[in-house]
This record gives structure tokens, sequence and C-alpha cells, in this order.
């Protein structure tokens, strides 16, 4: 993934939403426009829902989750909430990720 020029590694985790999310990335980038919550995560919409298996989940900086189906969040701060992993982004930190995702509204780039 890259944001702002920077680009984030993300391992993806064993569930059947970072699978789909694979596949979908498989016919090429997409775009995701993020914006802040909470005062923890950036989360945007996805082109399409992936598939749900949402669990009690105590979130990381770096964590990314899929949420309601179909919007994508990145954490850069901790919250617990009910969530499907997608994956996390390696090396992230608190400070890393606001650095890299900035303040505000920020375009993503998702690709394989």
């Amino acid at each position: 993934m890259k944001a702002n020029g920077v680009s984030l590694q993300m391992t993806l985790a064993d569930t059947e939403a970072a699978l789909a999310l694979a596949e979908l990335l498989g016919n090429g980038p997409i775009s995701v426009s993020l914006r802040p919550y909470g005062g923890f995560e950036k989360v945007g919409s996805l082109p399409q829902a992936l598939p749900t298996s949402d669990r009690q989940v105590a979130t990381a900086p770096g964590d990314v989750m899929l949420y309601q189906g179909n919007q994508i969040s990145i954490f850069y701060d901790t919250n617990t909430w009910e969530y499907t992993p997608l994956g996390h982004i390696e090396g992230a930190t608190a400070q890393s990720l606001l650095d890299a995702l900035g303040e505000g509204d920020v375009a993503m780039e998702l690709s394989l």
C-alpha cells in the first residue's frame, strides 16, 4: 500500500476476507479515500464488500481491519471492537503511521 508517496508493507491475515482482498488486488491496484475516525484510525470504503468473520479485537498500531464488510480501517492507535482482520503493516508504530498517513483525509493505493 502507498500513501503520500510512502510505501507500507502489509502482511495478510489468515482470513477469508484477506484472501478476497488479495484476489481483488490481483486485478490491479485500487484507490481508497481514507478519512480519520475517532482519533485512532483512518477508514475508507472498498469498491466491493468482502466476506466477514467479525470477532472482538483489541487493535494495535499497524492493524488493518475490515469493518462492516466494505470498509478498510488502518489503525495508528488502539481500539476494541468487532472487526475482521485483513493484516498488519510491518514495522508500524503510531508515529510512523501518522507521518505516512498525515492529518485529515488521504488517498491510499492498495496493490500486491
